[in-house]
């Protein structure tokens, strides 16, 4: 095995933490300890002033540490090739009852064109669905808008011919939808109880802040409307999965006191998510915004950490997918699954790469009827590669990032590639004190996720 000096740094991140040195090898994501007496030759060599004898050093430790492995990869440059879909979301209200600022759908509008997916439409999706995916596979079919509980009726009509369809076809289906609960009834909730339903709510809470951008088009309290609607879950049952994601701006001073107040509403889990997209740019955070959003969510993943090594659980998603990722050996070239195994139907049946490209021609990727564009996938899979991507390349936490949104990137550009390593090498430290002080963590967490 040989590895040049100039790109050592796109293959290995090194870290500490109080039980010692570290690196992290980008292809494959695989954690190493670092003997004492290597640290200094490995930093000088990522610093790009290694002598030949820390190069020819170096590349003995990766050796020994990860074997012949690492000179062909786990990733490899060749483009993959377009998958059998395994999820489809169907856009089936392109409007909403809320207006909230920050919202790249035009506030909720979609440019106008706000409108509903036919139960016809619907239908003709879920077949595609199937007629796309593997034989026997599990899939998933998630409703979005806008607000999906605008189009109640095709929302629960369809969810129970899949089901029923996917029986009959040996497809298991799960299910999920996100809505900003005000619209919620006790039949929505006994529906989401009663199939393998993932139900994610936007709530920007607490009360102040939830209030401040989710405006409701009737005038009315945003975020007593949905508190009140939360309680239908305790009274007709809690769906398999019942998350938050908070929408953050550039507004929010204080994550932690958000987190807490989510939390403690009872969600299982609680995720947060910048504005990088927005009709309003005062909403949507600059490379520098990142810098200090960056210290909040180091604070919120370390409050996570010290739950965890008392036995208990601070359920921040975020932190807690990234010690799954890292702790699976998560590596992939693109961020997402969109345009891959993951489409988005509009509601008058286009398919599109996912569900934030509704009506975007660039990025349309065939019609339910008609079926996908095969050419426009395995184009999308070759300019996409994060490899052929600039910074990405040469970034060592490129396979743990995918090369960010597709959708973000489009509108934006890279604007929080700092942001995206510092909350990683974060994320590492704290990988190596769950696995040192408390990796029954991880059992617990399968069973956990086991019984969802």
């Amino acid at each position: 095995m040989t590895i040049a000096s100039s790109d050592t740094g796109a293959r290995v991140h090194r870290f500490d933490t109080a039980f010692g040195s570290h690196i992290f090898v980008a292809d494959g994501s695989l954690v190493y300890d670092v003997p004492p007496d290597d640290a200094a030759a490995v930093d000088a060599v990522l610093a790009g002033a290694g002598s030949p004898g820390d190069r020819r050093r170096v590349t003995e430790l990766l050796g020994q540490l990860v074997g012949t492995a690492m000179p062909d990869g786990f990733v490899g440059a060749r483009p993959a090739a377009p998958p059998p879909l395994r999820s489809l979301s169907l856009n089936v209200a392109q409007a909403c009852n809320m207006s909230c600022g920050y919202c790249y759908a035009d506030a909720g509008a979609f440019g106008g064109a706000t409108r509903l997916m036919s139960s016809a439409t619907a239908r003709e999706s879920v077949d595609r669905l199937f007629s796309e995916c593997e034989p026997g596979a599990d899939v998933v079919l998630g409703f979005m808008g806008g607000e999906p509980l605008l189009n109640r009726g095709v929302v629960h009509e369809i969810t129970r011919y899949a089901a029923a369809a996917g029986a009959r076809a040996g497809h298991p289906v799960r299910f999920s939808i996100t809505t900003n609960g005000t619209l919620l009834t006790a039949e929505d909730v006994a529906l989401f109880a009663s199939f393998p339903f993932t139900v994610t709510l936007s709530v920007d809470g607490p009360a102040e802040v939830h209030r401040r951008l989710r405006v409701l088009n009737n005038g009315g309290d945003s975020y007593r409307t949905l508190l009140d609607r939360l309680r239908l879950f305790d009274a007709h049952g809690r769906p398999r999965q019942l998350s938050a994601r908070a929408t953050v701006t550039p507004l929010a001073t204080d994550l932690e006191t958000l987190l807490d107040a989510l939390i403690d509403l009872g969600f299982d889990d609680v995720g947060v998510a910048p504005v990088l997209v927005s009709p309003r740019p005062e909403l949507a955070f600059s490379e520098e915004q990142f810098t200090g959003f960056l210290a909040q969510m180091v604070r919120c993943g370390a409050k996570a950490l010290r739950h965890l090594g008392n036995g208990g659980r601070y359920p921040f998603s975020n932190f807690e997918t990234a010690l799954w990722e890292i702790h699976r050996g998560t590596h992939r070239p693109y961020p997402c699954g969109a345009g891959a195994a993951y489409l988005s139907a509009g509601a008058d049946g286009d398919l599109f790469a996912c569900h934030r490209f509704i009506d975007d021609p660039k990025f349309r990727v065939g019609h339910v009827r008609t079926g996908l564009d095969e050419v426009w996938r395995s184009r999308h899979l070759e300019l996409r590669h994060v490899d052929r991507a600039e910074p990405c390349r040469a970034c060592w936490a490129r396979y743990l990032c995918g090369g960010s949104c597709y959708h973000e990137v489009s509108r934006r550009g890279r604007v929080s590639c700092e942001y995206i390593r510092g909350w990683l090498h974060f994320c590492l430290q704290s990988y190596v004190q769950v696995i040192e002080s408390c990796p029954e963590y991880f059992h617990d967490g399968l069973r956990r996720h086991a019984d969802r």
